[in-house]
């Protein structure tokens, strides 16, 4: 027989499964939170994905941007100088034109007549000019028949020859005569000056004969048809045409007053170079700066400036937006680093540069002045350095960076 401390250690078989079942996962328990415990001991340090870009030496120039406005280098109002009724158009809205092109043809009949008016009168007064000089050639040949006759009867008569009455007739007669030659030149005088006013007539009639055909005065372009065949016009009243000249052109912009030093001791060097971009992503075009305005704005404190482009292609229209570029003169070993790597702190602007164990360390940095998608580094980066251009948010000094070519290559 078993005695009851035997019998106390007998078990049924269910109950030790269970016990080595639970003994098992207490010790799997066990091993998984040391692992845990050893995993947050020692953290998998995170590395960042970033884009590198490179510090460079190489010519910069210092420029101006502005936005201007595109200005006709000439723009012409035309007017009739006649009145009459405008019977022809040879252009169409919208045409090129070059100076000395027909324009407007105004009915020129009226003035057809007017000239074969004038010389008409221009002739007749001419003819009796001719008349008036016949009349003083013979009133003076008179006249010296009379003077001479009166000598020699003054001779006769102071011989007793001749009584003193022949005399005193004969000196009247001359005297008459000698008055006849004096009427007879301000006849002449008279018939010259209307001759004269006859030939100022006929000018004038052929000049208002030649406004009958209006003729482009520069090469442009035509804008709205204003004024159209079949109505009357009169002498300088209302804009038949206005035409726009594109070739050259002109870009009006403005910069702050405080550089207006800079751009005229640049310009006596030489000339300075404009560039515009027009706002619909179109072709630079290039020109050169011709115009300094006399006065600084007191309002906005600005002045304009005036650039010339020859504008072969047409890039540039009247009325225009774009953006202007003053070039004033190029540094030659100019430190050059991308635009996108410079961050702005607390303490101003700084940069991530790349360290030899792919970590990045920050660095300020001061910036002389911008060009485009490049910056001109006064203190803080030397040529050859590398700087994160993209990724900047996940960095910090020491972090461990990893260089990729684009960041949405990275994040995808």
């Amino acid at each position: 027989m078993m005695t009851a401390a035997q019998s106390t250690l007998r078990l049924p078989s269910c109950a030790l499964r269970l016990l080595a079942v639970s003994a098992l996962l207490a010790i799997l328990s066990s091993c998984s939170a040391d692992k845990t415990a050893e995993a947050k001991k020692t953290p998998v340090e995170e590395v960042a994905p970033v884009t590198i870009g490179e510090v460079v030496e190489k010519p910069m120039p210092i420029q101006l941007r502005s936005i201007g406005n595109v200005e006709a280098y000439s723009t012409v109002q035309v007017k009739s100088q006649i009145g009459g009724e405008l019977v022809r158009v040879f252009f169409t809205e919208g045409q090129d034109v070059k100076k000395g092109d027909p324009l407007f043809q105004i009915d020129p009949r009226p003035y057809d007549e007017s000239v074969r008016q004038a010389e008409a009168a221009l002739a007749r007064d001419n003819a009796q000019a001719i008349q008036a000089e016949a009349n003083l050639a013979r009133d003076v040949a008179q006249a010296e028949y009379a003077k001479v006759h009166a000598a020699r009867y003054a001779k006769l008569a102071a011989q007793g020859v001749v009584s003193r009455e022949q005399d005193d007739q004969m000196h009247a007669s001359a005297k008459a005569a000698e008055e006849n030659t004096r009427a007879d030149r301000a006849a002449v005088d008279s018939a010259r000056a209307s001759a004269n006013a006859d030939k100022s007539t006929l000018v004038r009639a052929k000049l208002d004969l030649t406004y009958c055909l209006i003729r482009s005065p520069i090469n442009g372009r035509t804008g709205n048809l204003l004024i159209h065949q079949g109505n009357i016009v009169k002498a300088n009243d209302v804009n038949l045409i206005v035409i726009n000249q594109v070739q050259p052109i002109y870009v009006d912009f403005s910069v702050p007053g405080a550089h207006l030093a800079d751009v005229k001791r640049n310009m006596a060097t030489g000339k300075l170079k404009v560039a515009v971009f027009p706002k619909d992503g179109g072709p630079p075009a290039q020109g050169v700066l011709t115009f300094v305005d006399n006065n600084i704005d007191l309002t906005t404190g600005t002045i304009m400036l005036k650039g010339t482009f020859a504008n072969d292609r047409r890039v540039l229209w009247p009325g225009e937006f774009v953006d202007a570029v003053l070039t004033l003169h190029t540094v030659l070993n100019a430190i050059v680093a991308p635009s996108q790597a410079i961050q702005t702190g607390q303490q101003g602007q700084y940069v991530f540069i790349l360290t030899q164990d792919n970590r990045v360390q920050s660095r300020p940095v001061r910036v002389a002045w911008r060009v485009g998608d490049e910056v001109v580094i006064e203190s803080g980066l030397r040529p050859g350095e590398r700087v994160v251009t993209d990724g900047q948010l996940r960095l910090i000094p020491g972090s461990k960076i990893k260089e990729v070519k684009s960041m949405q290559g990275a994040t995808s």
